[in-house]
């Protein structure tokens, strides 16, 4: 399937679906390139016509923004201490998506007041009204931080590369993720393979365990080739799937957004993403 084909075929399925799909992008561990499968994913999503907003909500490594070369002023912090709205702080990036930069301090949502847990919630709730596609860049880890996202979203994309420790920390957040609900969606994205058959392998050795140990059924999100593009990307500060769309990797991100709308993220039409946010906060809230 060529890349012109894949974006009409990906036009196709979103128009089809109605509503915000929200995705959670996170990994076990730091360095696995999360924030720039997300930040490409982004690019990509927008490419075809689709509204995309980017949250980066890694309170305390926000890196979004340098990866598109963006100079935010404002970011989420920003929102939370009622000095702006959040129309204020969302900044259009490369390639056409909408990103809110990280709030760089705030470590554990768990900390704020139940004020500011509500101010919050109603400042990201205007993001489902707005976006067809809401992509999270999550910490990395499973702290609360990142629980709270990653319980309250359509569907977890965890990132992971080949390298025993990353495998190790990725079915951690399986396991810590689905542990209220064995149903969640959950995928397993390999990033940095050096061949497909590779992903496999890995894709295999975690979806097999947690089929195994926590009754969990990990869907296969495919593989980001490594590729000597996406560094060379990274140090110009430019999304990968705009500075070099036909490289191997950009070929991934697209098979992978294709993947994503046929199926693989399908949205709860039950309950909105921030009235499930909402409900979490009230209950740890609650605990505290």
């Amino acid at each position: 399937m060529t890349l012109l084909d894949q974006a009409a075929q990906l036009r196709s399925l979103m128009m089809s679906r109605p509503g915000a799909s929200v995705i959670a992008v996170t990994s076990g561990k730091g360095g696995v390139g999360k924030s720039n499968v997300a930040v490409n994913l982004a690019a990509q999503f927008a490419s075809v016509g689709k509204n995309v907003i980017l949250l980066d909500a890694d309170m305390g490594l926000a890196n979004a923004d340098v990866l598109c070369n963006l100079d935010i002023p404002f970011n989420l912090a920003h929102v939370i201490a009622r000095q702006k709205e959040l129309r204020e702080v969302m900044v259009k990036a490369p390639g056409g998506f909408k990103l809110i930069g990280g709030a760089s301090g705030l470590a554990r949502m768990a900390d704020l007041s139940d004020y500011d847990r509500q101010r919050l919630v109603d400042a990201l709730g205007e993001l489902e009204q707005e976006a067809d596609i809401l992509l999270i860049d999550t910490g990395a880890g499973i702290s609360q931080n990142v629980l709270s996202f990653t319980r309250a979203a359509d569907h977890v994309l965890v990132v992971t590369t080949p390298e025993p420790t990353a495998i190790t920390d990725a079915y951690a957040v399986i396991k810590v993720v689905s542990r209220d609900d064995t149903d969640r969606r959950i995928s397993l994205l390999v990033n940095q393979a050096r061949s497909a058959g590779e992903a496999k392998v890995v894709y295999d050795r975690i979806s097999k365990v947690a089929r195994q140990f926590l009754g969990v059924h990990v869907l296969e999100a495919g593989y980001v080739s490594a590729d000597e593009s996406v560094p060379i990307a990274v140090r110009r500060r430019q999304p990968f799937v705009l500075a070099n769309p036909r490289c191997p990797a950009a070929i991934c991100i697209a098979h992978l957004a294709v993947r994503l709308e046929q199926g693989v993220a399908g949205r709860m039409e039950t309950v909105g993403f921030f009235h499930r946010m909402s409900r979490w906060f009230r209950k740890t809230g609650t605990e505290a």
